[in-house]
């Protein structure tokens, strides 16, 4: 397979599975008494399950590749964190649509940003009037979805 046929599968089946993690945190935060909670236990299983992936390929990081990292980088687990304990408190409150049409949407709006100003590495894309389109039509998504 193509490797741009591979991302977009990959990609594609990565944000089905946001949309069913978001209910099932929510069912989680229930019952372990905060989003916080969920959130931990959910990272607990990732890393279990990241871990035997990494351990069966015997793919395991250096320790000089490890302390060359810039500082930030290591924020990424941070921001994942943030997002899912925030799907797990919002999802039950907006409904699983409307929560993940906002995030979709917030996405979006950051990752023009990043991509015009070429941040953390990534290769520059301006934005352009077609991005911008693109964008304006996505929040007219989360409004109908949210009010529809």
């Amino acid at each position: 397979m193509p490797p741009l046929y591979l991302a977009t599968a990959v990609i594609l089946l990565g944000g089905a599975l946001l949309s069913i993690q978001s209910p099932l945190n929510a069912q989680l935060a229930k019952a372990v008494g905060s989003p916080i909670n969920a959130a931990l236990v959910s990272f607990l299983v990732g890393t279990v399950a990241l871990l035997t992936v990494a351990m069966a390929q015997r793919s395991t990081p250096t320790g000089s590749a490890v302390r060359a990292l810039p500082w930030y980088v290591w924020s990424g687990g941070l921001c994942g964190a943030v997002f899912v304990s925030a799907a797990a408190f919002a999802a039950p409150r907006l409904g699983v649509a409307t929560m993940l049409s906002l995030a979709i949407a917030s996405q979006l709006v950051t990752a023009l940003a990043l991509d015009h100003h070429g941040v953390f590495g990534i290769p520059p894309h301006p934005i352009t009037a077609g991005r911008l389109a693109g964008m304006a039509l996505v929040i007219v998504g989360v409004l109908v979805v949210r009010k529809y």
